[in-house]
């Protein structure tokens, strides 16, 4: 049944992806928001949603989660659109001046040090966007991924991210860390999100509240003192983007794993809080 499905899904996002192609990117957001509005309310990731919304702001009444998660689908859908059309953001002049890049001297220091650093964001806007902005920009870069669930698709999107968003894309996992760490130490720096719960992490605090949390940008700055550079991604009007590049952020020498990994996701909690409708919050972090 679960083969069914992941292959009824690979159809008919092929489909979309398709008439997505004829119809041109603004038509095509336009559709893929309105879709993923109507869908997403129905489905089961909604109700983690809105559950995850109760946990990250405990006095946020039901209108007000209505609005963030309708916001949130919406999003999604033109995330979704986009990746027929990440060619283009990669290299289309056109679609190069719908993103921008604040504080690129952050990355012009990097350039010119050699210096490998470990960059961290999560799931906002269009997050395929920070990978490829880094190495648009000269950074030799590895990406972390988390493979799709449906077996058919996945190897699509792998594809995609290969060609146009990053190269070298590294699978999250055990094998994936010590493909980081080679990576790292030939002069790679690192691109990973922190958002995302996972089975090798630890509990850590978030939102005040328990969630499996990767530790691998703390790791690294315990071997080997690098720096870490929070990203933020934002949507602004007419689906043009601002990628906001800060300051790296100072650790103690004797800080512990256990507190990097905690001042990174506060550092993430005040990212989510600028505008909650543009984190996608239908994974199950908490859980």
């Amino acid at each position: 049944m679960k083969k069914i499905n992941y292959f009824t899904q690979y159809f008919l996002i092929l489909l979309l992806f398709s008439i997505f192609k004829i119809l041109g990117i603004k038509l095509s957001l336009i559709i893929s928001s309105f879709i993923f509005s109507i869908l997403g309310p129905i489905i089961k990731k909604n109700k983690i949603s809105k559950k995850n919304l109760t946990y990250a702001f405990k006095n946020m009444n039901d209108f007000s989660k209505e609005k963030v998660v309708r916001r949130m689908w919406k999003n999604y859908g033109k995330i979704f659109a986009e990746y027929m059309f990440i060619k283009d953001f990669r290299l289309n002049p056109k679609f190069l001046k719908k993103v921008n890049l604040e504080n690129s001297e952050i990355l012009n220091e990097i350039k010119m040090k050699s210096e490998p650093v470990i960059f961290v964001s999560g799931h906002f806007s269009n997050f395929e966007l920070m990978a490829m902005s880094i190495e648009k920009y000269g950074i030799d870069l590895a990406a972390v991924y988390r493979p799709l669930n449906n077996y058919f698709l996945n190897p699509i999107m792998v594809n995609i991210r290969k060609k146009y968003i990053c190269k070298n894309q590294i699978q999250k996992g055990i094998s994936g860390t010590k493909n980081l760490l080679k990576s790292y130490k030939n002069g790679s720096s690192i691109a990973i999100m922190i958002d995302q719960r996972v089975s090798e992490g630890i509990q850590c605090d978030f939102f005040e509240k328990k969630a499996l949390t990767t530790t691998i940008p703390a790791q690294f700055v315990k071997k080997f003192n690098c720096k870490i550079i929070p990203v933020y991604i934002e949507r602004l009007e007419n689906n043009n983007f601002k990628i906001e590049f800060n300051k790296p952020l100072i650790f103690n020498k004797d800080e512990s794993i256990e507190q990097i990994t905690l001042k990174l996701n506060q550092n993430l909690e005040k990212m989510i809080l600028k505008n909650p409708d543009q984190w996608i919050w239908t994974h199950n972090r908490w859980r």
